[in-house]
């Protein structure tokens, strides 16, 4: 019951029913140290015996004060903290940065930069999803999955290593484009990815889609209704298999995604079920995404030349005093940005994960706020729980594939 007194008697009546007042239903806490929690999050849950009757959300354990601390920073400098948000997507959270500023200082970024960064994008949607259906897997006692799942997730690991040589936060996008182009083994390596992997799907299908009691899991499970989601903000792939076809690269696209053929997966059930069958159908149109990304991939610089904004190659640096001279200053000064307000938002494989920045004319952001897929899809988790069991909670709660992260910032 840790952490109760910090709610009022009035306000604490309002979370739970009368029933628990009286001690008919019992009050229990599921984390913030539990491994079903995906991260650091308290539920403080109503039980009548096994069965929910309320569940309550406890976040901000991991806060980091993200926000705050870029507001303290130049634009280039504010970027490296990205990375540490949704853990599971830092090139995404690279990406929606960049795209913020290059929309706040209306900066332009060469093809084959855009062309890399759907690459990176949507490996890095199959790597959030691997890591997904693992953990998903382990939490309905599928150990295999998890393995399987990892072992293809290091394949991506090792593509981002050999871009950037970091392995997770890369901070490999980079306002104008990106930060160097990417080496000679990088196309081999990603075509290698996309060959293998269809095969690779087939097997966790195998394995979990038709399985019996993989089924009786999930099936008629944790159903969200389309208008409570749509009421709650929820996007993404939750949003997606209870009927709503919304995916910002084909209604609001970016990065040239509108050149790109690839379908939307919707559901209509809106159980677990329906959210696990989305999720695997989205690492298939992923893969188709890249290779068309791979073939359309155009020769040409990786960065724009506008110098007000993006430091100069690596290679003039030590052959160049005002090049040095101008690298200098905007690492360490920065660079102004308008007295404007912009708002930029990507999908990512969570959701819609936004960024609005408002600058004041000098080299900080004068605001920085996040609006970030995890928050919103938590907050339906008390409607889409009750009446399940505790057991029925593990499997609804891993699949809204939450990122503490990205919720607490």
């Amino acid at each position: 019951m840790a952490q109760l007194e910090e709610v009022s008697v009035e306000q604490f009546k309002h979370l739970v029913s009368e029933r628990a007042l009286t001690g008919e239903t019992m009050l229990l806490n599921m984390g913030p140290q539990h491994p079903s929690t995906h991260g650091v999050l308290r539920l403080l849950l109503e039980l009548d015996g096994e069965v929910v009757i309320n569940a309550i959300p406890d976040i901000g354990y991991l806060h980091t004060g993200i926000e705050k601390n870029i507001e303290a920073k130049t634009y280039l400098k504010a970027e490296v903290m990205t990375d540490r948000l949704d853990y599971m997507n830092n090139m995404g959270n690279n990406l929606v940065y960049c795209m913020a500023v290059e929309k706040l200082v209306e900066l332009d970024v060469p093809e084959r930069a855009l062309t890399i960064r759907v690459i990176l994008a949507e490996l890095e949607r199959v790597n959030s999803h691997l890591v997904w259906i693992g953990t998903f897997g382990l939490d309905l006692a599928a150990m295999s999955m998890f393995l399987y799942a990892f072992r293809e997730r290091e394949r991506i690991l090792d593509i981002k290593e050999l871009i950037s040589g970091q392995r997770m936060m890369t901070t490999f996008i980079r306002p104008g484009g990106i930060w160097r182009d990417v080496p000679v083994e990088f196309e081999s390596a990603v075509r290698d990815f996309i060959r293998m992997m269809p095969k690779r799907i087939d097997e966790y299908e195998a394995l979990l889609t038709k399985n019996p009691l993989f089924l009786d899991r999930l099936l008629g499970i944790g159903k969200l209704d389309p208008a409570v989601a749509l009421q709650h903000g929820v996007t993404g792939p939750m949003l997606r298999a209870s009927g709503v076809n919304w995916d910002l690269r084909k209604a609001r696209p970016y990065l040239g995604y509108e050149q790109y053929d690839f379908n939307v997966p919707v559901r209509t059930e809106g159980d677990t079920y329906a959210r696990y069958i989305v999720r695997v159908e989205e690492m298939r149109e992923s893969l188709k995404i890249i290779e068309q990304a791979l073939n359309k991939l155009p020769l040409g610089p990786v960065n724009s030349n506008n110098r007000k904004f993006v430091p100069p190659p690596r290679s003039e640096l030590g052959v160049s005093m005002e090049a040095l001279i101008h690298h200098f200053k905007l690492w360490t000064e920065g660079f102004p940005a308008p007295n404007a307000d912009i708002y930029q938002a990507v999908e990512s494989p969570r959701g819609e994960l936004g960024v609005l920045l408002a600058g004041d004319g000098g080299p900080k952001p004068r605001r920085c706020h996040w609006r970030t897929p995890s928050f919103d899809n938590l907050s339906v988790l008390p409607k889409i729980v009750k009446g399940h069991l505790v057991a029925d909670l593990v499997a609804i709660l891993a699949s809204v594939d939450i990122v503490l992260g990205d919720i607490d910032r």
